[in-house]
């Protein structure tokens, strides 16, 4: 069966709120920006195996890996550019009844990421089933504020995604960029970032480059995927990623810009095409 962003997030927190760098030296062949790759897009592949091809065209992270995952990559001079384990898509921090679980999950995993120089951890809003959004901000700031202390102590960013809840996410709250900076304000800490998807927020709002530029003090990282289909990001669908590249590095942006998009084709030869159109 064809495994989904869904399931990967899934089986990963399964481990968390289910359970809880260098550069290589090729780092210059990928521009300005800091490229980095999802894993769970490359499922035919290890860890190792993706790590020596990525290093190879200037990629310096992988993105959404298990902490028992993370030490695999030093051998290849990569980081774990964001860690997975705090929560599911669907059950996040929106609802007080998670918020023991994600708390403890947080306070394993933030620690964890210090010690082995993962920069960032991966968080969800959960699905609204009916929630309001003034509840959910008010839930969301409640725990984010207890645990982005210790983020900040650790210099580790917690970042939540902005999803679509049109194709991908039926029901997501956290699926729009006004949703996400509203609650970046309220929780007001450098360690608590919105992890902007171009992908998903094509398919909700469209003018991405003005929402990034409008928006860059709230933005701490970003996925890549083309639309439709969320396949290859070159120019067989709608977005002008080597434009959207160039915006972003402009505003001097030094987190990580990860591809997350299912390839159609050899993988390895469209990584190198997205690297390539995304080198400014």
């Amino acid at each position: 069966m064809p495994i989904t962003r869904r399931k990967a997030v899934q089986a990963a927190a399964g481990l968390g709120l289910l359970s809880a760098a260098a550069a290589p030296a090729g780092a210059q062949g990928a521009g300005r920006l800091k490229q980095a790759v999802c894993k769970w897009c490359f499922r035919s592949m290890t860890v190792d195996e993706l790590a020596a091809e990525a290093s190879k065209m200037g990629i310096v992270g992988i993105d959404l890996l298990n902490e028992d995952e993370w030490p695999l990559l030093k051998r290849y001079g990569l980081t774990c550019s964001m860690g997975q384990g705090v929560c599911t898509i669907s059950d996040g921090l929106n609802r007080k009844e998670n918020h023991a679980l994600i708390e403890a999950n947080f306070r394993k995993l933030l620690p964890a990421a210090k010690k082995a120089g993962v920069p960032n951890m991966i968080c969800f809003s959960g699905n609204r089933r009916g929630m309001s959004d003034a509840e959910a901000w008010d839930n969301c700031t409640l725990l984010l504020k207890k645990v982005t202390p210790l983020a900040e102590d650790l210099g580790v960013t917690i970042q939540m995604e902005l999803l679509n809840s049109k194709v991908n996410h039926p029901d997501y709250q956290c699926d729009t960029t006004p949703w996400g900076v509203e609650l970046c304000k309220r929780v007001d800490s450098p360690r608590f970032k919105l992890l902007y998807d171009i992908y998903h927020m094509q398919i909700m709002e469209g003018d991405v480059i003005r929402t990034i530029r409008d928006n860059a003090k709230y933005l701490g990282h970003f996925h890549t995927g083309g639309n439709p289909g969320r396949h290859e990001i070159d120019d067989t669908q709608e977005l002008n990623y080597n434009a959207i590249a160039q915006a972003i590095a402009d505003l001097g942006f030094d987190g990580y810009f990860a591809h997350e998009f299912i390839p159609e084709r050899d993988p390895m030869t469209s990584l190198r095409q997205a690297v390539d159109i995304c080198k400014v």
